[in-house]
């Protein structure tokens, strides 16, 4: 990567007047100095850093964020190392500290205290939730698809710079640093969802697989209070989900994503245990409908809506209008199938292909479209046939790079299945600990769902939709 990148900093605290970011690798010179009155950024050299200020480890600036008692920076104050992809280490962020760029709060009445306390305690509660990904030479926010198909003038933008804005949760908070291409390089883009990353061997033959499931940051907030999608057609609880084998060279790659029905539509709590949804009888749908599928078509191609809401009950409305609305589009380019997952039912094949790069970095194949898969939450029916769609997929391009023999299935893999699995059912706690401040409920379906079920099975090897019989609860 052209743009230089610090795998660890060190924070030059605390003078009374400045805060000092030096970077840690050999060689490097540069100094990050933020003055804490003026709030200025600017970049000097080592031997300007006062010897008095007082020293401690750092591994990342999340940004800065003004509250009631003035600005804050934000640091990553500890970090666990995930694994790597393609040789560059990715890494969870596991600790954050709040700096104040006030030396006293004297300025601040009892009520204005109380105030910025709140907000801090806000602030706190955000970064405990788990699931913040980094990596100071990696680009975790695009696909493979997407960055093999950059320009050469893309690969030279810094991490921050050619960040898809969707899955940068630190994005307002480094607006300033964004405004400064030269101090580029001390910001960390931190992505929020889920990292699963192992080496598996099938045949004796060993290869790289990895989840990584990128949560948007658009339309963001907790189950219930957030539903469907805002005026610009982003929707709630929105996830982009990929697939990538990593084999002798060759690298393919299968992207899904999920997101909440895709209209006006709000579920707000009350004494009741399942809200009532209630459709907004006050706006044009049409219109942020169209949105969200327009920006969906421009980043993935074809749409095959997989709607997974039962077809009775308070949710038949929002699949009846969801329904409607796809027809009413009329684009071609979006499909629309509900599927009731509670119910027997019989889909329609549709063949989406995968991302496939060769050893010598030529483009073998490319993923011209996705499934698109809700249900009320897009949590655990959702994951569960987002499960089972990745795995026809994952059968095909094991098939294709060598790795499994032909006749052969991955079900037939014991100790990869366990693995595959599991790496799926966490992605559902992680995706439902985000979303819903608890773990998936149907975790048991992933973890243990095997050739012996009655269940949604019936794939076509090239990555087709199931064929019918419905999963059955007591397997």
């Amino acid at each position: 990567m052209a743009c230089e990148t610090f795998e660890v900093t060190k924070l030059k605290h605390i003078t009374p007047e400045k805060f000092y970011v030096e970077a840690c690798d050999d060689g490097a010179d540069d100094v990050l100095a933020i003055d804490r009155v003026s709030t200025e950024v600017t970049l000097t050299v080592k031997k300007d850093v006062p010897p008095s200020a007082v020293t401690r480890p750092i591994y990342g600036i999340l940004g800065t964020i003004r509250l009631v008692a003035g600005t804050y920076l934000i640091v990553i104050t500890k970090k666990k190392k995930v694994g790597e992809i393609f040789s560059h280490a990715i890494w969870k962020a596991t600790d954050f500290d709040i700096l104040s760029y006030k030396k006293t709060m004297l300025h601040l009445t009892d009520i204005q205290l109380q105030d910025n306390k709140v907000f801090l305690s806000m602030i706190s509660h955000v970064l405990s939730v788990d699931g913040f990904y980094f990596s100071t030479t990696y680009d975790l926010t695009h696909t493979l698809q997407r960055l093999a198909n950059t320009s050469p003038e893309f690969q030279e933008m810094s991490l921050l710079e050619r960040a898809d804005p969707r899955f940068v949760w630190n994005g307002h908070l480094l607006r300033e640093f964004a405004a400064q291409p030269e101090i580029h390089r001390f910001a960390t883009p931190v992505m929020h969802g889920f990292i699963s990353m192992h080496s598996c061997s099938i045949n004796g033959k060993c290869f790289d697989w990895l989840l990584v499931s990128r949560r948007s940051c658009f339309r963001a907030g907790v189950r219930y209070y957030v539903r469907g999608i805002d005026s610009e057609g982003h929707a709630a609880n929105f996830v982009e989900t990929e697939q990538i084998v990593h084999y002798k060279g060759s690298k393919a790659s299968f992207v899904q994503t999920r997101g909440s029905i895709p209209f006006f539509w709000s579920q707000r709590p009350n004494l009741k245990y399942k809200p009532k949804p209630q459709i907004s009888k006050s706006v044009n749908h049409m219109d942020g409908f169209q949105r969200h599928f327009d920006s969906q078509i421009i980043s993935y191609g074809k749409q095959m809506i997989v709607n997974l809401v039962n077809q009775k009950g308070s949710e038949l409305p929002l699949e009846q209008t969801f329904a409607k609305m796809v027809n009413s589009m009329a684009n071609g380019m979006v499909r629309y199938i509900a599927f009731d997952f509670h119910k027997e039912c019989n889909l329609a094949v549709l063949l989406i292909n995968y991302f496939l790069v060769d050893s010598d970095g030529k483009i073998v194949t490319q993923q011209e479209g996705i499934f698109r898969s809700n249900c009320m939450d897009c949590l655990d029916r959702t994951n569960v046939i987002q499960s089972l769609l990745a795995r026809r997929s994952l059968q095909a391009q094991l098939q294709r790079l060598g790795v499994l023999h032909v006749g052969q299935r991955i079900e037939e893999q014991a100790d990869f299945e366990k693995i595959y699995k599991n790496a799926w059912a966490d992605n559902a706690n992680a995706c439902a600990k985000q979303y819903a401040g608890t773990g998936a409920l149907k975790t048991d379906y992933t973890r243990q769902v095997c050739l012996s079920c009655k269940g949604l099975l019936g794939f076509c090897v090239h990555l087709g939709l199931p064929l019918g019989r419905r999963l059955q609860k007591d397997h």
